[in-house]
């Protein structure tokens, strides 16, 4: 008989074990899910994890998307780490969006170098804003973050709806809901000639290096891992639980904030209500799938990007609907959080006990 038993400390090897396994599983079951709905399976993953990487203008496309879901992913991973939960990182994505892109609208017959930068810095004070509204609400009324950033993910939507159909809206562009186009002063500066990759993908790099040096050569790191880990002894150590989540839901707020600048500023070049683009909810996947760890984070992000560029391909090419490649996307995280309960459990295989015979 099989019994799942509690490992007497977790195991680093299925920490580390687990993600390739979630991924490996996936691709079975997503080929089962392809199967069901009667497309060739193996084609299907072929388009979606192969052919990317055999074009230069899908590897320049990859970066585009993995570059937001770095961003908001290491973001996120250090609020986890603490036991601080943002669920509501698309709001916080769309809110940067739009006072990085009202900033840059603000000044749009006074182009310069500074536009941009003042356009990131509004961006995340935009992000920084709106997810103090849930950090605030729990260390003063207790309340639960999950729900808070989650439901306020809504609001910022029908904001967004609001502003670029009303104040925001383009004067000459025929009362669509939609922004001016940005002008070039305020638009992300090309890494690739020719392609739509910007500067914000160093931005990711240099994120995440910051985030890894702070995790593991200073003391705000280190008091994370101590509040996730052991909040108790994290008290007793001095640790304010009130600092981590102001500080955990800022950095993530910020973050997610600069990605909504980078998106508005970079492929899509104004607000437009269809600009969010579900990076906030993805990149809860791409923080657990990379472990909480920078450098994790940063493949995990290569590789929801890519299941992003060779879904659209899936969805053009073997008339997939959009909802499989999400629920494709989803088993993913499903897979990780199933196949984590391994590295604090281990199987083992024990026989029944023999039933007691009656004495005579």
């Amino acid at each position: 008989m099989l019994r799942l038993e509690p490992r007497k400390e977790p195991s680093r090897l299925m920490v580390w074990a687990t993600p390739p396994a979630a991924v490996l599983l996936t691709l079975v079951f997503g080929m089962v899910l392809f199967a069901a709905l009667g497309k060739d399976p193996l084609r299907t993953v072929e388009i979606i994890f192969v052919e990317p990487l055999l074009s230069p203008f899908s590897r320049a496309e990859l970066l585009v998307k993995a570059a937001p879901l770095v961003l908001i992913g290491v973001g996120l991973s250090l609020g986890f780490r603490a036991g601080v939960w943002n669920i509501g990182a698309e709001g916080q994505f769309i809110i940067g969006a739009v006072a990085g892109g009202a900033a840059g609208l603000a000044v749009y017959d006074t182009p310069g170098l500074w536009v941009l930068p003042m356009m990131c810095a509004a961006g995340m004070l935009g992000g920084f804003a709106w997810a103090m509204i849930p950090a605030i609400l729990r260390i003063r009324f207790n309340t639960n973050e999950i729900l808070v950033s989650l439901m306020l993910v809504y609001v910022a939507e029908l904001w967004l709806s609001a502003l670029v159909g009303g104040p925001l809206r383009d004067p000459e562009g025929f009362n669509f809901p939609e922004s001016r186009l940005f002008h070039d002063s305020a638009t992300m500066p090309i890494l690739i000639e020719g392609t739509r990759a910007h500067v914000g993908v160093l931005v990711a790099l240099a994120v995440a290096g910051l985030a890894w040096l702070a995790l593991q050569r200073h003391v705000f790191g280190f008091s994370l891992k101590v509040m996730g880990q052991a909040p108790r002894a994290a008290r007793f150590a001095g640790f304010s639980e009130r600092r981590a989540v102001l500080a955990c839901m800022g950095v993530s707020g910020a973050l997610a904030g600069l990605a909504g600048v980078f998106e508005a500023a970079g492929p899509v070049g104004q607000l437009v209500p269809g600009l969010p683009a579900g990076y906030g909810f993805t990149a809860i996947i791409v923080a657990f799938l990379g472990r909480l760890h920078p450098g994790g984070v940063v493949l995990a992000g290569g590789v929801m990007a890519l299941t992003y560029i060779g879904g659209e391909s899936a969805q053009l090419e073997m008339q997939l609907p959009a909802a499989a490649i999400s629920v494709f996307q989803g088993m993913l995280l499903f897979f990780l959080l199933g196949a984590d309960v391994f590295v604090n459990h281990r199987l083992r295989l024990r026989r029944a006990a023999a039933p007691a015979t009656e004495s005579a």
